[in-house]
This record gives structure tokens, C-alpha cells and sequence, in this order.
């Protein structure tokens, strides 16, 4: 089955005249999708960047990170996992070359995940080598994505 996703991307960086000259403009933009609070986006700070607003690479190890962690929770309540909390402090890493091209080389992710008291660790962690298959960020990045998952048990009772 085929899904279609669209976006509306705005350039709001004209700051008077244009790209008359390279640092007439800012690299600002906003992603706006009908129902959905808009982003406003910047490029990297690396790169003249506003450091306060999202960038390209901000936004694609976080989709990468959240893609991975629907997955997970999916995968873990088929397999009688109880997934109680899941957070994500994923790192990319980038390389830019000497023309000024850039992409990214690795991710890991490093998710913390607390659990029912009782469930099989093995089988948790093995998930996460599965979801490569199934993301469809996972799926569309070229670069290798890692896993250091850190289990929390926790004896209290599931509400």
C-alpha cells in the first residue's frame, strides 16, 4: 500500500532585499501541514543558523529516533513486553566535506526504556535489531544506525 506525506515549506528569510548578496537573507524557513502546529526551522548554527530553532539534522535523527521508538513499543506489546516509559537522547554524527557537502555517517540511539518487573531482557533488546526492517525511516537513511539500550525494571504494578 502505497502512503503519501506532504509538507509546506516557507522561506521566511527575506530580510528586505532578498538574496541580493549571501548575508542579505536568513536561512529561516517554516513547515507548516494543514492541522498541525507549525515549526519554525533554521540551518545549522555551523552554519549561521538560528541555534533556537530546528535544523534538517535536528529533525531527521529525531524522526529516526521516534520512527524507531513507535516501532519499538509496537514490537514489545506483541511480544508481552510491558513497556511502562521510553525516552530517546539519540547522537548523529556528520562529516562535511572540503566543498562544503556534509552528511551524516552513524546514529546511535540510546533509549532508556523502563519495563514490567519479570519480562525477558534478551527478547527486549532483540527488538531493536528488528525495527530496521520495518521503519520507514530506518529504512531510507544510508548511513548505520546503532543501539545502546538502557533497561529500567520496575516492580510496581501496570496500571
Amino acid at each position: 500500500m502505497e502512503h503519501v506525506y506532504t509538507s509546506h515549506i516557507s522561506w521566511t528569510g527575506n530580510l528586505g532585499t532578498g538574496t541580493s548578496g549571501y548575508k542579505s537573507y536568513a536561512r529561516t524557513w517554516d513547515i507548516a501541514i494543514t492541522g498541525k502546529e507549525t515549526i519554525h526551522c533554521s540551518n545549522d548554527p555551523l552554519q549561521g543558523g538560528d541555534p533556537g530553532k530546528m535544523n534538517p539534522e535536528d529533525l531527521l535523527i529525531s524522526s529516526l529516533s521516534a520512527c524507531h521508538m513507535l516501532w519499538y513499543l509496537h514490537l514489545a506489546s506483541d511480544a508481552g513486553i510491558t513497556v511502562l516509559d521510553y525516552e530517546d537522547s539519540p547522537v548523529a554524527k556528520g562529516e562535511v566535506l572540503k566543498g562544503g557537502a556534509g552528511r551524516f555517517i552513524s546514529a546511535i540511539l540510546r533509549p532508556k526504556i523502563t519495563v514490567q518487573a519479570g519480562i525477558n531482557l534478551d527478547a527486549a533488546t532483540a527488538i531493536h535489531h528488528e525495527i530496521h526492517k520495518v521503519c520507514f525511516i530506518a529504512r531510507s537513511v544510508n548511513f548505520p544506525v546503532f543501539y545502546e539500550p538502557e533497561f529500567i525494571i520496575s516492580h510496581l504494578p501496570s496500571s
